[in-house]
């Protein structure tokens, strides 16, 4: 792995922010360093901004006005044109000319080029660069060597049409490769591949990053992908990074819970950090290795399933009983599910090598105290600063809703609604106001949405239903659950 240390940054994006026509921000506030030779991975759900970040640093997408500098190796390229910068990208649909061989698709960008060639000093005493184009001895030269980089070093007279999609995908690497970019941009580049393929070209990736030495910056929704190949992975959702580190420590240390659930498989539970070293989760207080919390503080829990340790019903070890639902075999091992015999019915997903668990044995489930991951929540209540737009009515995101106070008209005013209060409707015009699924996280016994109204609020909500992403919804919420209090000014604070 490279160390950082030991190597400089190459390219800084400093509180880059790009906002499209719609008002949507594609990237907001972004600030991320690459560091020479580095393989970094921009990975995230669709829509997150992780293809915008990459147009801005070839150049295809400007920055909003005042919305922070791209440098490359300490100058400002922000407002460069993507040929004037010391990089090349590669798509996912490879963008090669079909009516030209694999040669001349590599040599394309090279017939173009112009290099530096004799400087002379003119009449005013001035030191003049002159330019010239390549000699076909050169040309072919460097073909020959970025086709050999990509193992394809007898194609060159072949019709990129003959080829199969790997290797396709190889002359478009290649064709990067040969204007000796010192950064090599890969936009889902192996999305269009089969399984297979896809397997094999990101070990031949790999390889080739470790046989150039230069920095290759990777876009992808796979995680798996992104574990294989990267040296560093930047988690964006919604144009915002959520993590910037290392695959292990993305795996074994997630910032939050959506990094958690995006990458690989976990189980994630509200709980309530009872003092330093003890958690209470799944309703039992068990024993962990983090501090620094406040007492009683609600936290987000998360534990991977091969961290979770199958033990007979009756050990003193057992931390938590359950009754398995399913267990299927995955090769090299088992995947269990099981469900806490209390009265949450909590679900618990466990990777065992244990061959003899079935559908309905009832097991102990230990957990060892550092393999319990606890973070802060986001947001512990759903929060709103408005004002009553009558008696017993309140303003909620533009819209008037039902409430239990006999606050007059206009009187500002704090509104707050436990998260399991929110009401969420299949049709949208049952419901006070409308608004669109952004996430949705199981947490054992029940899903954690994020509900953004059309006024840009987000609603956490915690329902047994598990609405899809971009799933349109009504939102409502019962009179009696909305807790309103008084915002009083500093005059009226003081007398009272």
């Amino acid at each position: 792995m490279i160390n950082g240390n030991n190597k400089v940054d190459i390219l800084q994006l400093k509180n880059v922010t790009k906002t499209f026509e719609d008002g949507k921000k594609a990237v907001f506030n972004l600030s991320l360093n690459i560091k020479k030779g580095e393989f970094v991975t921009l990975l995230g759900p669709s829509g997150c901004g992780k293809t915008t970040t990459l147009r801005l640093i070839a150049g295809f997408e400007m920055p909003d006005k005042d919305g922070g500098q791209i440098l490359f190796n300490g100058e400002d390229i922000t407002h460069l044109p993507p040929y004037m910068r010391a990089l090349n990208t590669v798509f996912q649909r490879y963008a090669l000319f079909p009516h030209l061989n694999v040669f001349n698709n590599v040599a394309f960008g090279l017939k173009m080029k112009f290099v530096p060639d004799a400087e002379y000093v003119d009449k005013k005493g001035d030191k003049v660069q002159t330019y010239r184009k390549l000699t076909k001895e050169e040309i072919s030269f460097k073909v020959e060597n970025a086709l050999k980089m990509v193992d394809l070093k007898d194609y060159g007279h072949r019709n990129v049409n003959s080829l199969s999609g790997g290797q396709m995908q190889r002359v478009a690497i290649a064709r990067a490769l040969v204007n000796e970019p010192e950064v090599l941009l890969l936009d889902e580049p192996l999305g269009a591949l089969d399984l297979k393929m896809r397997k094999d070209m990101q070990l031949e990736l790999k390889q080739m990053h470790s046989r150039l030495g230069i920095t290759f910056i990777y876009v992808t929704h796979d995680q798996e992908e992104a574990l294989t190949m990267s040296n560093t992975i930047v988690i964006m959702r919604e144009g915002i990074v959520q993590q910037i580190a290392s695959p292990t420590k993305i795996y074994d240390e997630p910032a939050n819970a959506f990094v958690a659930d995006f990458i690989g498989e976990s189980n994630i539970y509200s709980g309530i950090m009872k003092r330093d070293f003890f958690v209470e989760v799944l309703n039992r207080e068990v024993e962990c290795v983090d501090k620094g919390f406040k007492r009683n503080e609600p936290v987000d829990i998360i534990v991977r399933p091969e961290d979770v340790g199958i033990v007979p019903a009756d050990d003193p070890k057992a931390l938590f009983t359950a009754v398995v639902t399913s267990a299927v075999f995955k090769g090299d091992h088992f995947q269990i599910t099981a469900e806490t015999t209390d009265d949450e019915h909590s679900e618990i997903l466990a990777h065992s090598n244990q061959t003899d668990i079935k559908t309905g044995n009832v097991i102990g489930i230990y957990i060892k105290p550092f393999d319990f991951h606890i973070m802060h929540k986001n947001r512990i209540i759903n929060e709103i600063i408005t004002e009553m737009a009558e008696e017993n009515s309140v303003y909620i995101c533009g819209t008037a809703f039902p409430c239990v106070s006999n606050l007059p008209k206009g009187t500002p005013v704090n509104v707050k609604i436990d998260f399991d209060d929110v009401i969420v409707l299949d049709d949208e015009s049952d419901g006070i106001i409308g608004g669109t699924v952004r996430t949705s996280i199981y947490k054992g016994s029940y899903f954690q949405c994020i509900i953004r109204t059309d006024e840009g609020y987000d609603f956490f909500v915690d329902t047994e239903d598990d609405w899809l992403v971009d799933d349109r919804v009504g939102l409502s919420v019962k009179p009696q659950k909305i807790i309103i209090t008084e915002i009083k000014t500093t005059e009226e604070a003081k007398d009272g």
